[in-house]
């Protein structure tokens, strides 16, 4: 019976995104590349990975495994059975499908045989339509093996009547809602495709006379590839023989990038749109501190998420920064058959608070986001416990106040602190002596965009934020899920 992931109180009371795709064709041996860069992502999905390659004489092998990369994909009896110049992979954490519960099926990539070859997909992101396509394709006998909506996409391909599986899949995701930033290949191609907003990432780079496609350019790091260039919104690259082809199958829209990976989602060590995600999420804090200022002591991060906002909060506004929560690097997603008096540790099991350096003072501490409120109540108990004189809470992201729909695990709206309090009333509630978060021209500020002004800048989607959906969840809206009022 395999042991389930143990959901540590402090990871619960954070946003978490779905996924991380990572391909690369042209090298040898590259499933022990796809292990690398899957490795740089997996803060993108700790739940389960997997790794699809193609080799000329044992044809196309794959191994899905539940649980960390280093720990099912460095083993040379795994590597091993997965030969071949061209390799995909996929990390995972459920938000779609059988969330909380999930099975081997549901691990991707996804494989299928066609008339033309064969073919495996990662998919990062939520397909909105999903509920829809899965009824009319089942009333067309299509057999699902998972619960994934990224399944549908194999379905869609199947019944397409595209020459080649670029075509097909140019015809299946044409028919898909939401957002996608897939990473496919054939015996030979490897693919990348962004939906037509380029809601979540997808970067192209090159190793060698190979090729590279990763969520982030920080997988492309660790492989030693040089990054060329981010996939653009609505592009299908195609990558063969060396060469890299590109075309636009969808009609072009204004892109709608999420703005939460800038503020969280994202390595620190990435860049995206030009930008380091680090400098970005420095020089949000520095507008959090022109926006909410307060006199005390020391500014503290919320390890580790909100170090760089805090940098530049303190730097602002003129107070030191120290770490005043020290974080348990060793503690994973995984503890050993945690009693319920162990569980109820909580937080303590990951986050211990320096009382030297908080003794007797007032402190600042940056985080970056308040999804629940249940980790922000148990740290500043334990900051009054170690005799912090007070405590200020300042966030780098404004309110969380609506679900997200395409690619992030987000709890129901009414579980959302921000979506039944104002900002005074968490602030009360959380028991802190000032909670300020960033508005969101402040944020829109600090990755370089004036929010709403220029029409031809592009935009976010902030829809966690302002409950305005630039694709609408029309699954969720069957299903009840009542939209934003029009102002």
């Amino acid at each position: 019976m395999r042991a389930l992931p143990f959901a540590h109180p402090f990871d619960d009371d954070k946003l978490r995104e779905e996924c991380g795709v990572f391909g690369v064709v042209g090298v040898a041996d590259a499933a022990n590349f796809v292990a690398l860069g899957l490795h740089a992502l997996q803060h993108r999905g700790q739940e389960a990975g997997g790794i699809v390659t193609h080799d000329p004489e044992q044809g196309f092998n794959s191994a899905r495994r539940f649980g960390y990369v280093r720990d099912n994909f460095t083993s040379p009896s795994v590597m091993s059975t997965l030969p071949g110049e061209i390799g995909i992979g996929h990390v995972r954490y459920s938000t779609a499908g059988s969330k909380g519960n999930t099975q081997i099926r549901d691990v991707q990539p996804f494989f299928g045989e066609f008339s033309m070859g064969g073919a495996a997909i990662a998919h990062n992101g939520n397909i909105t339509n999903a509920d829809a396509l899965r009824r009319e394709l089942i009333d067309r006998g299509s057999i699902f093996q998972s619960s994934s909506d990224s399944e549908c996409i194999i379905h869609l391909m199947a019944r397409s009547m595209g020459r080649s599986i670029p075509d097909r899949m140019e015809e299946a995701l044409r028919k898909v809602e939401g957002a996608f930033s897939v990473v496919a290949m054939t015996r030979t191609k490897l693919i990348g495709v962004r939906d037509p907003l380029g809601v979540r990432p997808l970067v192209l780079g090159k190793l060698g006379d190979g090729y590279a496609l990763s969520s982030e350019t920080c997988a492309l790091d660790i492989i030693g590839a040089d990054f060329l260039r981010e996939i653009e919104p609505g592009e299908m690259v195609v990558i063969n023989g060396g060469k890299v082809e590109s075309h636009f199958p969808f009609r072009r829209s204004a892109p709608r990038f999420c703005i939460f990976e800038h503020v969280y989602f994202s390595r620190p060590d990435s860049i995206l749109g030009g930008r380091s995600v680090y400098e970005t999420r420095r020089q949000i804090g520095v507008e959090l501190a022109r926006e909410a200022p307060v006199e005390a002591d020391l500014v503290c991060p919320v390890p580790d998420s909100g170090t760089p906002a805090a940098i530049g909060y303190s730097q602002e506004i003129g107070i030191p920064y120290a770490m005043g929560i020290i974080r348990n690097q060793y503690m994973g997603r995984t503890f050993i058959e945690p009693t319920e008096q162990i569980r109820n540790m909580g937080v303590r099991l990951k986050l211990n608070i320096n009382r030297a350096l908080v003794r007797g003072k007032r402190i600042v501490l940056v985080d970056d986001s308040v999804v629940r409120g249940t980790t922000t109540i148990k740290i500043r108990g334990m900051l009054l416990d170690a005799g912090a004189k007070e405590v200020h809470f300042r966030i780098a992201s404004p309110p969380t106040a609506w679900p997200c729909f395409y690619g992030v695990d987000t709890p129901n709206r009414e579980k959302l602190l921000a979506a039944t309090m104002s900002e005074d009333e968490m602030c009360e509630h959380l028991g802190v002596d000032s909670l300020r978060f960033i508005s969101l021209d402040g944020l829109y500020r600090a990755v370089g965009e004036a929010r709403g002004r220029d029409p031809n800048a592009p935009q976010y989607c902030d829809a966690c934020f302002s409950g305005e959906y630039p694709i609408e969840p029309s699954d969720m809206v069957e299903r009840g899920f009542e939209m934003k009022a029009a102002e």
